[in-house]
């Protein structure tokens, strides 16, 4: 037992420190505004119900999507979940479409029971990506003779580091917190060329490093109708502030005559942020064999701002600006089935999940409204039964997200995601007959 501990141990820490050094999981020019492409912060049970879980309370998973869902953790065990996914994604703008693949590792976390009452979870998630490279040509002069091409492309993201407690602090309701610390950094760059040698390139450049904190809270309260049925309400809030990060914006222009490049540099103090974030959940448990709930979150993205590069009357400037992003709203609706837990049957072991969601757009670009996000998945979780232990689940799911405007590209992502969900029996004590 002790030698089980320490290979666990020894592959949490390893698993948390690789999550720290994973590649982007995108190729969406989307990801080329504001923070990035918005995670999920979701683990592998939440995912086959398309992100579902501020009302849930699980024994056996780790749902750190509400905090306060730790007190609900089993007394008798280390869980460690880790998941990786891998996408297909379809671009498509005015009948021109290109595919992309992605496989990335997702997320790594671990929880167990405290004290009576009070569980503790841990872990690496991610919080926004970015990564593209695409390029556009047109001509400049009405004979065709010279063109020019700009080149877009970045990578980075944001990744958070997460220690978290949930205490139930009387029968039916339960408080929780996670405390993160969150870095990252980005580089995105837009390079000019031209086909004629006499005329001057102008390229851009964009980089930011983060090294600050998180704080999300949650609550949930437990409403038991009957020996079998229970409606639990979830909430949460995550606190919005300046990340004391200062965005540098390099612009380079370059005489291909004389070989000359001058560079100017500009710096925004202070110039990023994430905002105030508010949900609210209802989960239904109907004999630990049905249950379905409904997800509401809204991101007060409209109260941030964002450095943006401008000329004015040959006055170039690096600032905040306001009026690029709105609240983003967003509903997921889902259910997890299992005929029966303790049944001999395997087939009615296995959850059955399922889950659909809608958000609103948050990104303007060029004064319009970015794309809307609809998403649908399936999922399966499957129990791993062996001489030594029974309570661990492999987790798969299979999601579609579509990115979705009549102005902009239209993006379909089809993911497969698989976690893995070990439940260790660490805390039982032995008894020798």
């Amino acid at each position: 037992m002790n030698k089980m501990k320490k290979i666990i141990c020894a592959a949490v820490l390893s698993i948390l420190t690789g999550s720290a050094y994973a590649q982007s999981g995108t190729n969406s020019p989307y990801s080329q505004y504001g923070l990035g492409v918005l995670s999920d912060q979701t683990s592998g049970f939440n995912r086959g119900m398309n992100g579902l879980g501020l009302g849930f309370r699980e024994g056996n998973q780790v749902n750190y999507q509400n905090p306060a869902s730790y007190s609900a953790m089993d007394s008798l065990t280390f869980i460690l979940d880790a998941g990786v996914s891998g996408q297909i994604t379809n671009f498509d703008e005015d009948g021109n479409k290109k595919n992309a693949n992605n496989a990335v590792f997702e997320y790594a976390v671990a929880g167990f029971r405290l004290a009576k009452h009070l569980g503790v979870s841990f872990g690496v998630v991610p919080f926004t990506n970015i990564g593209y490279n695409y390029s556009n040509t047109q001509y400049v002069d009405g004979n065709k003779t010279t063109y020019y091409t700009n080149t877009y492309s970045g990578s980075g993201g944001l990744h958070q580091v997460y220690l978290g407690m949930g205490w139930e602090i009387f029968k039916g309701l339960s408080l929780g917190v996670n405390g993160s610390y969150l870095w990252g950094n980005y580089t995105r760059s837009l390079v000019n060329s031209y086909s004629d040698s006499y005329v001057n390139t102008l390229s851009k450049y964009y980089t930011a490093n983060v090294h600050n904190y998180k704080l999300d809270f949650g609550l949930q309260y437990t409403l038991r109708f009957s020996k079998k049925d229970a409606l639990t309400i979830g909430a949460t809030y995550g606190y919005g502030h300046k990340l004391s990060a200062d965005p540098v914006c390099t612009i380079q222009t370059y005489n291909s005559q004389t070989g000359v490049s001058d560079t100017a540099r500009f710096v925004v103090k202070d110039g990023l942020e994430i905002p105030n974030t508010y949900g609210v959940g209802l989960a239904w448990n109907h004999a630990n064999k049905l249950k379905f709930g409904v997800d509401y979150s809204l991101q007060k993205w409209s109260e941030t701002e964002f450095p943006q590069y401008s000329v004015t009357n040959d006055n170039a400037q690096y600032q905040l600006q306001s009026g690029l992003f709105k609240d983003r709203h967003k509903v997921i609706a889902g259910f997890e089935l299992c005929p029966g837990r303790n049944s001999r049957k395997f087939v009615n072991r296995i959850r059955y999940r399922a889950g659909v969601s809608y958000a609103t757009p948050y990104l303007i670009i060029n004064g319009q409204d970015g794309p809307k996000e609809y998403g649908a998945s399936v999922g399966l979780g499957i129990p791993i039964m062996n001489a030594y232990n029974n309570r661990s689940f492999l987790n798969i799911s299979a999601q579609w997200v579509r990115q979705d405007t009549k102005t902009f590209i239209t993006e379909n992502t089809f993911r497969i995601n698989i976690g893995l969900t070990f439940n260790e029996r660490w805390f039982a004590k032995w008894k020798v007959e």
